[in-house]
């Protein structure tokens, strides 16, 4: 089989301009990361769907959730605290701080009112009840 590389003057010459200057980028030791995504694992039975969302270092009263048929967002406010005492000098700072969220839409409605949400150890557990799909209802033609 043959290998075919695409030739483009026009992109090897911009390539080339930049070639050998230097780039200044900012010094990654300096800054925080930013905020990732967090991890989830989704469960389902034949009565509900369990959530399992990891959310290490975040205050319970910081976590949003909201429900809208079949559809869930989890989001929540990560602070960064400054404990730094006078005449201290920080030397490399990776906490981080901001918003992270995750929504994701699910194959059946849920019940709202009936939803039940647990944060222990940096863990929030949802449970969400599905609701029943109404059976087809067949129309008689007149």
């Amino acid at each position: 089989m043959l290998n075919i590389t695409r030739y483009s003057p026009l992109e090897d010459a911009f390539e080339n301009l930049f070639y050998g200057l230097p780039v200044l980028l900012p010094n990654p030791e300096t800054r925080a990361p930013a905020p990732t995504q967090f991890r989830m694992d989704v469960t389902e039975n034949d009565k509900e769907y369990q959530v399992l969302a990891e959310l290490p270092g975040v205050r319970k009263e910081e976590i949003s959730i909201t429900i809208s048929g079949n559809e869930v967002a989890v989001s929540a406010e990560v602070k960064h605290e400054k404990d730094v005492e006078n005449g201290e000098t920080v030397l490399r700072a990776e906490r981080y701080y901001g918003k992270i969220q995750r929504a994701f839409a699910l194959g059946q409605e849920l019940y709202e009112t009936t939803a039940q949400a647990k944060y222990n150890d940096g863990v929030l557990e949802l449970t969400l009840p599905k609701k029943t799909a109404a059976a087809a209802k067949r129309l008689a033609v007149h």
